[in-house]
Formats: C-alpha cells, structure tokens, sequence
C-alpha cells in the first residue's frame, strides 16, 4: 500500500471523501462534510494523502492541518472497510507530522462513532478536552496523540 500526496479536489480524494461522508451520515447523523475546508491542507505544513493498494485503486485518504503552535488536527481520514488503509495512513500523516513539526497531533470524532474511536485509542490516541468548536459539544469526542 502507498500514500501520496493529492490535491483534495482530485477525483479519488473526492470519491472517497463521498464514501466517508456517506459513512458518517449514516453513523452520526451528520457527514462532517462543513468541518471541512479543503484549502486548509493546501498550505504550509499541511497535506492531504491518498492510499492506494497494490492494483493503484484509492482505498483511503487522510489530511493533516496546523491548528495550533505545534499541533496539528487530522482531518477526514477514512479507509475503505477491509482495506487495511487506516494503519497505513495514521502512521504517514503522524510521521508527516514530526517532519513539519509539529509534536502532537489531534482529532475530533463523535462519541457514537465508537470504531473510530477505538482504532484511535489502538494507536494511542487518548481523550483529550474538547477543543476549538467542538468545547460544548456534547456529541464530540476529542482524542491527542504526543509524537
């Protein structure tokens, strides 16, 4: 499996976004879709990484944007169930992370999204308090990782 960078405009990025909103639609209630402006990993220390499997097919995708001072927030980070893409792609937007940076690394899902939530925790995510416009939300789950 391979991560790239890609524009978040690119065809694969935006069928899988598609996939992920679907997905979390049906989870949540809410596909998470106006959390995100893509612009925002188009800049410094930003990036936006398409996995694909061994035959090229995009299985996943994930971004990395700066939030504050030496933190960094993942954003849209999906993988196709099965695919394996999810362990792949934290660890090349973590490792993506250190090279801009940053020292920690943060993320927002909702509580009722508990595989989320797990996989993160797998990988040493922890909860953390609710940040930015997420403080007040009862629905929403912070998780941080220090690199």
């Amino acid at each position: 499996m391979a991560c790239a960078p890609v524009d978040p405009d690119c065809d694969a990025a935006r069928g899988l976004i598609a996939e992920l909103d679907a997905a979390l639609a049906a989870i949540c209630g809410d596909s998470g879709a106006q959390s995100f402006d893509a612009n925002d990993v188009r800049g410094p220390r930003s990036v936006f990484l398409v996995a694909n499997d061994m035959s090229g097919v995009a299985v996943g995708c994930g971004a990395l944007r700066p939030l504050e001072g030496d933190v960094a927030e993942v954003k849209r980070m999906y993988a196709r169930p099965g695919s394996g893409a999810g362990v792949r792609l934290l660890g090349e937007l973590e490792r993506r992370a250190l090279q801009f940076g940053y020292r920690e690394v943060w993320l927002e899902t909702r509580k009722v999204n508990g595989r989320a939530v797990a996989f993160y925790e797998r990988h040493g995510y922890r909860v953390i308090p609710n940040y930015g416009k997420y403080v007040g939300r009862e629905d929403a789950v912070c998780l941080g990782k220090v690199l």
